[in-house]
């Protein structure tokens, strides 16, 4: 199988576990614990930041069409997923996809800062658009989101590479 069958196979497989993994998330009010940018990651780490967004923005188009349909503020929840294919996805690239696991930590727990600054700032403005939030509220949980960010990006530090390796070895 050509090497290009293979990529544009593993990222349309990586984009539906990215929507998948986006409906098994635990949601509170204002908090939510999902595990969609590992599929973002694992594809940026692979084939680099096109592919990265490419994952990011497709897995996160379904999920959002699925579960909410076409609002004014799409765009928004779509973004932070397609930035952190793009970021992961140009530093793997820049570093020869042989990343330290210093390196990997920084881009990983970088990255899931991105996401949930974006997020936390989408969350804004959509509740801002559609009334359901007070600013404090947000405010309020940016901690706990942190904190979440924070531990997800430690876990997906040291279970990425772990998944990436085999993956490296079948997709060329």
């Amino acid at each position: 199988m050509k090497t290009n069958t293979k990529q544009m196979t593993l990222n349309s497989v990586l984009s539906a576990i990215c929507a998948t993994l986006a409906f098994l998330a635990i949601s509170t009010q204002g908090l939510k614990i999902t595990f969609e940018s590992l599929p973002v990651l694992i594809g940026a780490l692979l084939f680099g930041p096109l592919s990265g967004a490419a994952i990011g923005t497709l897995g996160t188009i379904i999920y959002q069409l699925l579960k909410f349909g076409v609002t004014i503020t799409t765009p928004l929840w779509i973004l932070p997923y397609t930035l952190y294919g793009l970021y992961v996805g140009y530093y793997a690239k820049r570093h020869g996809f042989k990343l330290s696991t210093k390196q990997t930590f920084f881009i990983v727990i970088s990255g899931e800062l991105l996401i949930t600054i974006i997020n936390t700032i989408s969350l804004y403005i959509d509740s801002h658009i559609y009334g359901y939030y007070y600013p404090a509220l947000i405010v309020g949980l940016l901690l706990p989101r942190l904190g979440i960010c924070i531990a997800k990006g430690i876990a997906f530090s040291l279970i990425a590479p772990q998944i990436v390796k085999p993956l490296q070895k079948i997709s060329k």
